[in-house]
């Protein structure tokens, strides 16, 4: 007798990513206990057929089928979760209609916090369903949260990497070609977030999703740069004490812990051990990041002390930006200048948003202004 009734059941949208892949190798590891039940990709068609074979998973949507087709997926599929590993703003429409739907969603699209945070808490809240962060850093946080107590923790310390060009000089960073930028030194992720790891721009988003995730003043929220990736993040307690989260960088750990929500239990990742290294030992070093030579992460921290639509304004203009160094069009240092410059349209951001009309209106006239500024 089949005991598929007792599995939980999982859509994979952006299932040809980094995040989709790493959840869909998660159900081929554990099928006692998960079923994938519908798929989407971006474009790959080829691919995407090939996983619904590989899963008899026969429900699946490409980026073309739209608002229409989302809504169809999740009304065939009856997911348990959804996991959103969609790159970029696209993931806000589809993180939407799933927590419409009351349908607990493992959120990898930071795009859709940073962009419409206050709204889609708010389903959550109404529709009784759960946002369960699957960013390395959030998961952490989200965890020794409900360890350390909500009312204990005073700052959240979010590591980074530092990108391929911590050591750099800042002559050198300002000339770096996307081969180098793609060079990450501890994550293997998807060409957009590489690149935003380089110019700290992903930190920078991460920093506005963790003021809005757990409600914390951005003043109580610090970046230490971690080269190692064990440290996934931290808090420090009211008396002073620091907690961290550890374990290798692999994002099937935190999609783990989503899917697992709210147990912890055995799974088929090896067991983190600090000595199992090739000479038996392990540093772990810590650093304050360089600001002036990644001047996205400061332009961040202010978009989420503003607030409003300058979170909105950060992620579009950091989107035109980054999509045309991948396309060759522009300078890596021309990122950071664009995202500036779009940024000191100040009164444009200062508006109250207060349904998806204002955070879409926001977003599409922040774009307008970074390719006017980039001429592309």
């Amino acid at each position: 007798m089949s005991n598929e009734k007792f599995k939980k059941r999982i859509l994979v949208l952006g299932c040809t990513g980094s995040i989709g892949s790493s959840t869909l190798d998660i159900i081929k590891n554990q099928p006692e206990k998960f079923l994938c039940c519908g798929l989407s990709a971006n474009s790959n068609s080829k691919k995407l057929d090939e996983l619904s074979l590989l899963f008899n998973c026969p429900s699946t949507l490409t980026s073309k089928d739209g608002y229409d087709g989302i809504k169809k997926l999740l009304e065939e599929t009856k997911p348990d979760i959804v996991v959103n590993g969609i790159s970029g703003s696209a993931g806000l429409t589809p993180t939407i209609l799933t927590l419409e739907r009351g349908i607990n969603l493992a959120l990898a699209n930071k795009e859709s916090v940073v962009m419409a945070g206050p709204l889609i808490f708010d389903l959550a809240k109404k529709n009784s369903c759960k946002i369960l962060p699957v960013d390395s850093e959030h998961s952490a946080i989200f965890t020794l949260l409900e360890q350390c107590k909500l009312e204990n923790v005073e700052k959240l310390i979010i590591t980074a990497s530092g990108g391929p060009f911590r050591t750099w000089q800042s002559e050198k960073i300002a000339e770096a070609t996307l081969k180098d930028a793609l060079k990450h030194p501890t994550w293997n992720m998807g060409t957009k977030i590489t690149v935003d790891s380089a110019t700290l721009g992903n930190k920078g988003l991460e920093v506005i999703e963790a003021k809005r995730l757990f409600s914390f003043s951005i003043d109580d929220i610090q970046v230490v740069v971690h080269p190692e990736s064990i440290v996934h993040s931290l808090v420090r307690t009211k008396d002073g004490i620091v907690y961290a989260q550890m374990s290798e960088p692999d994002m099937k750990h935190p999609i783990i812990q989503a899917l697992n929500w709210p147990k912890v239990e055995n799974n088929f990742m090896k067991p983190f051990d600090l000595t199992d290294t090739k000479d038996g030992k392990r540093t772990l070093t810590f650093e304050k990041p360089r600001t002036n030579d990644f001047p996205l992460l400061d332009l961040a921290f202010q978009a989420a002390k503003k607030d409003n639509c300058h979170p909105i304004a950060f992620n579009a203009a950091n989107e035109i930006a980054a999509w045309a160094f991948i396309d060759e069009k522009i300078k890596f240092s021309e990122i950071a200048e664009t995202v500036e410059h779009v940024m000191s349209k100040e009164n444009l951001w200062n508006k109250v948003v207060r349904d998806l009309k204002d955070i879409f209106e926001a977003d599409e006239l922040a774009r307008k202004f970074a390719k006017e500024f980039l001429k592309v």
